[in-house]
């Protein structure tokens, strides 16, 4: 049938991998360094996304209030631990390995777009051994101050630097969502990411599951079912 997109986009935190248990322990070691209370994994999870200022900023909030100067004095303490920390109990999701070689067995070309800074993301895609199979790597510093999802930069970016073509992009967050939206390219929502709400509030263009249904999902996007 042949592939129904040129180029498939994936976020990292919650899309590609779980990287909640990383992620957790990097919020809570900061937070101990305040002497805040821990927050549960459960808790951590939708403050993922948006990058790592935003999800210590969430964290303070959730664990006694966000104070300014705290924020100056553990975001560097927070980059440190998860830099040193950072594919510690990350994942990929299953069946996504599978969906990976299918898409490449069909020619597709494969990219990643994250809010996570670039060093971060290709340093966790290499460590847990699937960075080789993507054709860009971008981060939310990669466009510069500003530019990070929601905006539309990152992902016509990304489909420059994998050579053009038709895309989708697959997310979890809202920040996706309207990346995609904004590029003109269709979205798809994965329901087991990390999610804000309720799934149907990212008005996604589709929702899986599972990594089984991605590429249905793709030939139907593409009007090919």
């Amino acid at each position: 049938m042949g592939r129904a997109f040129d180029i498939v986009g994936f976020d990292l935190d919650g899309t590609l991998l779980d990287t909640s248990a990383s992620l957790t322990r990097a919020v809570n070691y900061t937070l101990a360094k305040a002497e805040r209370p821990p927050l549960h994994i459960d808790e951590v999870r939708p403050m993922i996304g948006g990058g790592a200022k935003r999800m210590l900023e969430k964290g303070l909030e959730a664990s006694g209030g966000y104070d300014p100067e705290d924020m100056r004095r553990l975001y560097p303490i927070l980059l440190d631990f998860y830099g040193k920390n950072i594919s510690e109990g990350s994942v990929p999701y299953p069946g996504l390995i599978d969906a990976l070689d299918r898409l490449e067995a069909d020619g597709v070309r494969l990219t990643i777009v994250t809010n996570k800074f670039e060093s971060f993301a290709v340093k966790l895609l290499d460590e847990v051994g699937l960075l080789g199979r993507f054709a860009a790597v971008i981060g939310g510093d990669t466009m510069g101050k500003g530019n990070a999802k929601p905006s539309a930069m990152p992902i016509r970016e990304m489909i420059v630097r994998a050579g053009g073509g038709t895309a989708a992009f697959l997310g979890d967050s809202i920040y996706d969502m309207l990346a995609a939206k904004n590029a003109g390219i269709p979205s798809i929502a994965v329901s087991f990411g990390f999610l804000m709400g309720p799934v149907e509030e990212l008005a996604a263009d589709a929702v899986i599951d599972h990594y089984d249904a991605l590429i249905p999902t793709l030939a139907k996007l593409a009007g090919r079912s």
